[in-house]
């Protein structure tokens, strides 16, 4: 990735993408809430990865370092519900924390597994898009476990039903 100034990464990460972050935050705490307990094995441990994942690569842009460790779910947090709770919970200190961030910080080039190093900055995109990636994924179990699937970019048709139902 080529030079980037300071100004640039503000401009980065205060007009393009902490909007777009929050948003995807919100549809992902649906998603993941959506996940019926009883029968998600599988799926159980892509809700962790998710609510883990996000928060590690925004910590990254946060601390300047790609931390495997960080952002790990504490062990009394199991059900999705809890997961979800947790993943909001430390979304939120981490957005308010990115707010804060100046230039300098922005632009410190980090170092992922030893494989590209990029600005801190670009962090966010990376783990956003990561984010949606599996997301995507997880989104496509919900109906065949039984969940309804919660409106994504849309509204979706379990939410349109409901809408209806209620007199909407």
């Amino acid at each position: 990735m080529s030079a980037m100034t300071a100004e640039q990464a503000v401009f980065l990460l205060q007009d393009v993408y902490l909007g777009s972050l929050k948003n995807e935050s919100r549809i992902t705490k649906k998603v993941l809430e959506a996940v019926p307990d009883p029968v998600s094995k599988s799926a159980i441990e892509l809700v962790r990865h998710i609510a883990v994942a996000e928060n590690r690569f925004l910590e990254t842009v946060i601390n300047g370092v790609f931390d495997v460790n960080a952002a790990a779910l504490p062990e009394n947090v199991k059900t999705p519900q809890e997961v979800a709770t947790w993943y909001e919970q430390r979304f939120a200190k981490n957005f308010e924390a990115l707010t804060k961030l100046s230039g300098d910080q922005l632009i410190k080039m980090v170092d992922f597994r030893g494989m590209f190093q990029r600005p801190a900055v670009s962090f966010v995109m990376l783990g956003m898009v990561h984010t949606i990636h599996h997301r995507g994924q997880l989104s496509s179990y919900l109906r065949c476990m039984g969940a309804r699937v919660p409106s994504i970019y849309g509204e979706s048709y379990d939410d349109a039903q409901a809408r209806k139902a209620a007199g909407g």
